[in-house]
């Protein structure tokens, strides 16, 4: 009789001894928990950029990873033993992070790897993953879109962001003729698709819209075009320099945020603090979390972030889900204790929950992203945001964004899902935790 071994961690409570004693588990799954209890330490992956043109935020990710090993650590660490990160910086070029993933999961024998910021970056890791059945966390906001077995998102997809943020800026603000642009890749044109449905929906109007290279940060011709085009809102999808640059030149042209505000899914306390907060008074984003957020979570982890790296240090949404992903990898290795890696998949990652600082937080059991709390900032004096609205609850992920793909889910639970993902298959095809209703 043949034996998943789904079926043998169920029946032997997740455990070793248990798993062993069975006689019957395949060979290479025994051989990767025995080589994982061999060490002293619990190999973890990081992988962001300490270097280019995305280190501006990619570094509070870093950041924020090493400081939640450091709690875990001191606490105990995991089945005994200390989680030993193993650092490696893909200097802001999307094909370097794949070779440092693939360095990670063949030569370092990471169990996970917490990794990347932009969907670029993403989009080349995981085919290394999906091939090598490693687990990748990916802690970014991103244009959803995707389902893979083997990543875990604890960022937010669009209607944890956009779905009441679009809206919003046209009924309260009462700002309808929108000036999109962003940095050219997926995330920009995938959110502004998405911007463009919601904008349909809810009575707004596309003036214009246009995409700079990436790293690009000479926007004086893109303002004079925004200055005579009769927007009335600017929509921003420009990521790392190009942030503090855009924003700063916006303000030396003389435009203020009373004038045509710049609302966008992307800025952060961090960016704020290296453009400075004169730059960015009066401009919104929406974000799961804000550094602002007043619960007792939140006031600690800031506490503990600035002991470990300054004072002037600021926390961000993005590095927050780092922050608390980071948890959910050591419980769920705690779970189930192993580290193989079709156990975190199947049993140890999906439903695990944290009280992070923005609130409870849980990955959702059928479709690996997390269920997250949605909030509007307006960026202040401080160089903080003041929380001009907030979600009632915290929400559940839509992987695929219903007003466009209205007949695609992902269900990880489903048995039509669980049969192909036995199978191999390709990063390029569609993801294997979609189905076509």
């Amino acid at each position: 009789m043949s034996i998943s071994r789904r079926r043998i961690l169920k029946s032997t409570g997740g455990g070793l001894a248990g798993i062993l004693a069975t006689g019957v588990a395949p060979y290479h799954f025994v051989r990767n928990i025995a080589k994982a209890a061999e060490g002293d330490t619990i190999k973890v992956g990081i992988l962001h950029s300490l270097s280019g043109t995305i280190a501006i935020i990619e570094s509070s990710l870093h950041n924020a990873e090493l400081l939640a090993i450091e709690e875990i650590n001191a606490k105990g660490g995991v089945l005994g033993k200390k989680i030993q990160p193993v650092v490696e910086d893909p200097q802001s070029m999307v094909q370097v992070f794949a070779e440092k993933a693939k360095r990670l999961l063949l030569e370092e024998k990471v169990v996970a790897v917490l990794g990347c910021y932009t969907s670029a970056s993403r989009q080349s890791v995981l085919p290394v993953f999906e091939e090598n059945n490693g687990v990748l966390l990916y802690p970014t906001l991103y244009e959803a879109q995707e389902c893979s077995k083997n990543c875990f998102y604890t960022g937010a997809v669009p209607n944890q962001q956009l779905d009441d943020f679009v809206p919003w800026i046209i009924n309260t603000l009462g700002r309808k003729k929108f000036y999109l642009i962003g940095a050219n890749y997926i995330y920009p044109k995938e959110t502004n698709r998405e911007v463009k449905a919601l904008l349909q929906k809810h009575g707004g109007t596309t003036v214009a819209e246009e995409y700079s290279p990436l790293g690009s940060t000479e926007f004086a011709t893109n303002i004079n075009k925004i200055a005579s085009s009769g927007c009335d809102i600017v929509f921003s999808d420009l990521v790392g320099d190009q942030i503090v640059a855009f924003y700063k030149q916006f303000k030396e042209f003389g435009i203020t945020a009373k004038d045509i505000p710049i609302c966008t899914p992307i800025t952060t306390e961090q960016e704020i603090a290296a453009m400075g907060a004169e730059n960015a008074i009066g401009h919104y984003t929406s974000f799961n979390y804000f550094q602002s957020v007043d619960t007792p979570q939140n006031k600690s982890f800031v506490e503990r972030y600035k002991a470990k790296y300054g004072k002037d240090a600021v926390t961000n949404a993005v590095m927050e889900a780092a922050y608390f992903q980071t948890y959910f990898l050591a419980q769920a290795i705690a779970k189930v204790k192993s580290t193989d890696a079709d156990a975190l998949i199947f049993d140890g990652l999906p439903g695990q929950e944290f009280l992070a600082p923005q609130g409870k937080v849980k990955i959702d059991e059928k479709n690996h992203h997390t269920w997250l709390w949605a909030r509007i900032g307006k960026a202040n004096e401080q160089g903080q945001f003041d929380v001009v609205w907030k979600s009632e609850d915290w929400i559940r992920p839509q992987p695929w964004v219903p007003y466009l793909y209205p007949n695609k889910t992902c269900d990880f639970t489903d048995k039509r899902v669980l049969d192909r993902v036995k199978k191999p298959w390709s990063a390029e095809k569609n993801r294997s935790g979609t189905i076509d209703l």
